[in-house]
């Protein structure tokens, strides 16, 4: 069985790519091998999944056909929330209330887990907490906004709703109600990911790269993946954290591939609105600010439905251009000119809710899709999961996002 398709999974230059990691240790592939746990991809996913594992005592082994932290996490602005691109209200229509509530507390444990796990582990990400703003929109306007504010206090959430007069009071944004959120965070993904790794390599993980899976080979005791240049690794339990290059014979879930477009401006501390909260509005597409450490705005949207990358790149200075006008019209006081421009691609799903579980009809073999905008809370839901499944303890939650699950 072939392990993944390829895509060339961003273009552009991202506004951390300037910025130095943590030396990692890795290499290539030079002999056969085995592990408890091998875990397919290097990326956030990838990282929190190893750390996880080998906490839980496994031996494990990363490998990724680029290097760690090349694919779509270093296109990534990084606004951490517990918030699902499907509002709560909408959700709860599409697959029931009780479903509905329980994926998005998870989202929420998620992002707590997530600040406690790292502070634990000492990663130093430029992790920051931040509330969030939620824009009226095409999705949901006022009276949208009022009925989703009920259902997210059904369901245990604290949020405020702001009148348009409050809105442009208190962040100089006219013409919007929104609803405010509590508890979320910013960060900077390519060191977060860099944290985890090193983490799990502390405990004995081993990532080689670079290293193309070219076959997978499941089996009821053990999991044979071959590679490109040769060698292979056996292992007791195979799990793909290949972002959005799906892996052939895992179900997509009605997921299909959105490309998204995103810059960052340069540094303007005195343009940042009040406590600098992530903002996104109550549409599709929806446009997603944020503030990055230096004080530079992060500004992405636009999103189009379609993998091919030559166009997706060739429509880049466009969507920058379009990118700086929607900024303009919000913050008229911001100079929107982009220091950093880039575009990537990412997997939705008509519920905008994660695929993690056990791969139907490869034993031994696992799968982690983060569909949606939420790809690095979707990460730590999945290191979470994976380890109950894998560690043989469970998770309650299994059934809300396994790939038999009807929804």
């Amino acid at each position: 069985m072939s392990a993944a398709r390829k895509l060339d999974l961003r273009y552009g230059v991202s506004v951390w790519q300037g910025r130095r990691l943590p030396r990692l240790p890795t290499g290539p592939l030079l002999r056969d091998m085995r592990c408890d746990a091998l875990v397919v991809g290097a990326g956030i996913s990838g990282a929190m999944i190893a750390d996880a594992l080998t906490e839980a005592g496994l031996s494990v082994i990363v490998l990724d056909r680029r290097g760690p932290m090349l694919g779509s996490t270093t296109a990534s602005t990084a606004l951490v929330q517990y918030e699902i691109d499907q509002p709560l209200c909408l959700l709860s229509r599409r697959i029931g209330t009780e479903n509905a509530e329980r994926i998005w507390r998870r989202s929420k444990m998620a992002v707590d887990v997530l600040r406690h796990r790292s502070r634990h582990l000492g990663i130093r990400a430029d992790q920051v907490d931040r509330d969030s703003l939620y824009l009226s929109g095409d999705l949901l306007d006022h009276d949208g906004l009022v009925r989703e504010a009920a259902a997210r206090r059904r369901a245990g959430f604290e949020c405020s709703v702001l009148s348009r007069h409050e809105v442009k009071s208190r962040y100089g944004i006219s013409g919007r109600s929104a609803l405010l959120d509590y508890g979320n965070l910013a960060i900077d993904p390519r060191k977060l990911a860099a944290g985890f790794l090193l983490a799990a390599c502390k405990r004995g993980a081993r990532i080689f790269s670079p290293v193309e899976v070219t076959h997978i080979e499941p089996g009821a005791r053990q999991v044979h993946a071959g590679t490109r240049n040769g060698p292979s690794i056996r292992c007791s339990h195979l799990v793909f954290a290949t972002g959005y290059e799906t892996p052939k014979g895992v179900p997509r879930m009605g997921g299909r591939i959105v490309s998204t477009w995103a810059i960052a401006t340069r540094p303007q501390p005195r343009a940042i609105w009040p406590t600098a909260c992530l903002i996104w509005e109550a549409s599709d597409p929806y446009l997603y600010l944020r503030v990055s450490p230096d004080q530079r705005i992060l500004c992405g949207g636009e999103d189009e439905e379609f993998e091919n990358e030559d166009k997706r790149n060739a429509l880049l200075p466009a969507k920058r251009i379009e990118l700086e006008k929607k900024l303009k019209k919000l913050f008229p006081a911001v100079d929107p000119e982009a220091d950093f421009a880039w575009c990537g691609s990412f997997g939705a799903s008509p519920t905008g809710t994660p695929s993690i579980g056990a791969v139907p009809r490869m034993p031994n073999c696992y799968a982690a899709m983060g569909y949606g905008g939420n790809g690095t809370t979707f990460s730590m839901m999945a290191a979470q999961l994976l380890r109950g499944l894998i560690t043989g303890n469970g998770d309650p939650d299994r059934d809300l996002v396994s790939f038999t699950r009807r929804f």
